[in-house]
């Protein structure tokens, strides 16, 4: 009983709860825990409720979380600069943030470039979004969320868009600059070598929640195809 009375309690709990998406259950009678410190990739097919989770998650800590969603929403006539910055706007006055979207300061400067440096941007750092491969801009997005400097960062396929060396490299990034982080991930290898743990949703339920060092590729593919 001492054990148990000594246990933190989760980061993140959902018992016997029922997430929706535009008024359609997408996972019933979920009942899930998370703790601080955990490296968690959700798996399943498109539709399978992972960014339903994600978003039930984020609403459970909002000023803990740094967001990268799906869709990395960049402004497009704003420089990867000002993208980036925009992660830290609450962190500063109304008066600064004008600013330095005329002229960007020296200390804003002195947080963001450091950023764009490791995600291999600083070429393209005063250049509009817009004029970014696809890859590089869901690398802004992953910056505007590290400027964030959050405890816990939640990712919709953060990677998706960029080739498995640099993926993995980001995501290394991603873990060793937050204390717990849960990725929707589409990459099966990936989720295995980067997290520690792997949930598995199918059928508007958990199907697969285990170690990822207890699981090997194969017992993953049953997630996805005809039921």
């Amino acid at each position: 009983m001492k054990d148990v009375l000594n246990q933190p309690a989760p980061l993140f709990q959902f018992s016997d709860q029922r997430l929706q998406y535009q008024g359609r259950t997408v996972l019933d009678k979920l009942s899930l825990s998370i703790a601080s410190g955990e490296r968690v990739a959700l798996i399943g097919e498109s539709g399978a409720g992972k960014s339903t989770l994600l978003k039930a998650l984020r609403e459970q800590h909002p000023d803990q979380v740094a967001w990268c969603p799906q869709q990395p929403g960049l402004v497009p006539i704003l420089s990867t600069f000002h993208n980036i910055y925009m992660g830290a706007l609450d962190s500063h006055s109304l008066a600064y943030n004008l600013l330095n979207l005329i002229k960007p300061l020296p200390g804003a400067r002195t947080a963001v470039e450091p950023i764009a440096k490791q995600l291999g941007l600083e070429q393209q750092l005063f250049s509009s979004v817009d004029t970014l491969s696809g890859g590089q801009q869901q690398r802004a997005s992953i910056g505007r969320a590290l400027i964030q400097q959050r405890p816990i960062f939640l990712g919709d396929e953060p990677v998706a868009n960029v080739d498995e060396y640099q993926a993995d490299a980001l995501l290394q990034l991603i873990c060793q600059q937050h204390q717990t982080v849960i990725l929707a991930l589409h990459d099966i290898e990936q989720a295995l070598s980067i997290c520690t743990r792997i949930i598995g949703l199918r059928d508007g339920t958990i199907a697969l929640d285990a170690p990822s060092d207890q699981l090997q590729a194969s017992d993953l593919t049953g997630l996805y195809g005809a039921s």
